[in-house]
């Protein structure tokens, strides 16, 4: 009988056995897991043997901005004593082209305007933090030289902070690329003018006079933006060289004439494909910046002058200024890709914001086919003034601290 009943425990004992069994293997599987290069956890907070201990990433509600914010809409504000957020001087990654003063502008107050936006803030510009949420990532801008000053403006405001000999600038072109070796990070920048693929592709050799564009073709650009974790796209200035453009769509030898704006829609509606077919929306982010404005005509704020960017100091009074630069049917059309995409694609609508800086631009101050102006040149400013491209610092590094704003935005704290 006792032996009868000794049995029954045992049997009553058995179902518990065996569930911590399967709950210990379990743990044991997670905690493998979590152990290994290839998890996630791993790969953001993890070490390997001899490293030192990745803090992670925390992004607190007071970092990010509000649903209700509206970052592009505000004003402009005098603000001498926290910008500009570098120096020419504190930055050696700067090319000739963007580096103002030094190349003789006289005044600087171009470089103390701080973006406000009507009723929130935008958070402050943190190296350090974009850093550690970009810890064993890549990060690329694509598009022409204007995207390329917000390249070179990003790679400004975080260097300072990476010790000397932890740092590194390749170029292959038609890539830059700024690592963060003791990050296993890079900031990267991709020429592609169009976007989609044209016979202005090579990264020094082109000119907007001669513009073929392949309306259908990516895939040459497509293979090197595989993988990027954040890609920041952005392609308008050289579409508007002319009211038409040369363009083949569909038979590579059929080169034909096309209004600019049914080619743009062609080359977008390529790009999204191309996204559609291509991201990983769990493991990427996807921004496109807005058009980025031009001044080239003084009359649009100074009414009876016939004059341009040259000589102007201070940014434009009002709540709203567009420009004749600004096409709305481009912006129309972004709007309608990006509304109809399958994947999360943010628009960073900075024209607005860029519209007031007619005193931002490099001016006389910058280069012409690679070389800085000589003193006829400058003494010709309505033939010889750059109002497309921005001195640096200046407009974009607003543009990366809103960048910045979105990435914190969208950063997912693990919990």
């Amino acid at each position: 009988m006792k032996q009868l009943s000794l049995d029954r425990r045992i049997q009553s004992l058995f179902p518990i056995a065996l569930a911590s069994i399967l709950v210990l293997g379990t743990a044991r599987l997670v905690l493998d897991n979590l152990k290994s290069n290839q998890s996630y956890v791993f790969q953001q907070y993890g070490k390997a043997r001899g490293e030192k201990q990745r803090l992670p990433v925390v992004v607190s509600p007071e970092d990010r901005i509000d649903e209700s914010c509206n970052v592009f809409e505000g004003k402009w504000v005098w603000d001498n004593l926290s910008y500009p957020l570098y120096t020419e001087e504190s930055c050696p990654y700067l090319v000739k082209q963007t580096t103002c003063q030094r190349n003789g502008r006289p005044d600087s107050l171009y470089k103390n305007w701080r973006w406000q936006p009507n009723g929130c803030n935008l958070p402050r510009f943190d190296a350090l933090k974009l850093l550690q949420m970009l810890r064993g990532k890549r990060l690329m801008f694509v598009g022409d030289s204007v995207q390329r000053s917000q390249f070179e403006s990003l790679v400004c405001l975080v260097q300072s902070v990476i010790p000397r000999g932890k740092k590194s600038l390749e170029r292959i072109p038609p890539r830059k690329i700024f690592k963060i070796h003791e990050y296993d990070a890079s900031i990267e920048y991709y020429w592609a003018p169009f976007i989609v693929e044209s016979i202005s592709d090579h990264a020094t050799n082109h000119t907007v006079k001669k513009r073929m564009v392949k309306l259908d073709a990516i895939a040459k650009h497509g293979k090197h933006w595989e993988g990027v974790d954040v890609l920041v796209f952005e392609s308008y200035v050289w579409w508007r060289y002319k009211p038409t453009i040369n363009a083949t769509y569909g038979s590579s030898e059929d080169v034909q004439e096309y209004n600019v704006t049914t080619a743009y829609r062609l080359a977008m509606e390529t790009w999204a494909n191309w996204l559609e077919s291509t991201i990983n929306p769990q493991t990427q982010q996807v921004y496109f910046m807005s058009m980025s404005p031009t001044h080239l005509w003084s009359w649009e704020w100074k009414p009876g002058s016939n004059e341009n960017c040259f000589n102007e100091s201070y940014p434009i009074q009002g709540s709203s200024h567009w420009g004749t630069g600004s096409s709305l049917e481009i912006k129309d059309i972004v709007e309608d890709v990006l509304a109809e995409l399958r994947v999360n694609v943010t628009l960073l609508n900075i024209t607005q914001l860029s519209e007031f800086r007619k005193d931002a631009h490099t001016s006389i101050y910058g280069e012409r086919k690679g070389k800085l102006l000589n003193k006829e040149q400058r003494a010709d400013p309505n033939n010889f003034a750059d109002c497309i491209h921005w001195c640096l610092p200046g407009v974009p590094d607003t543009w990366n601290e809103i960048l910045f704003a979105y990435l914190l935005k969208n950063h997912q704290n693990l919990s």
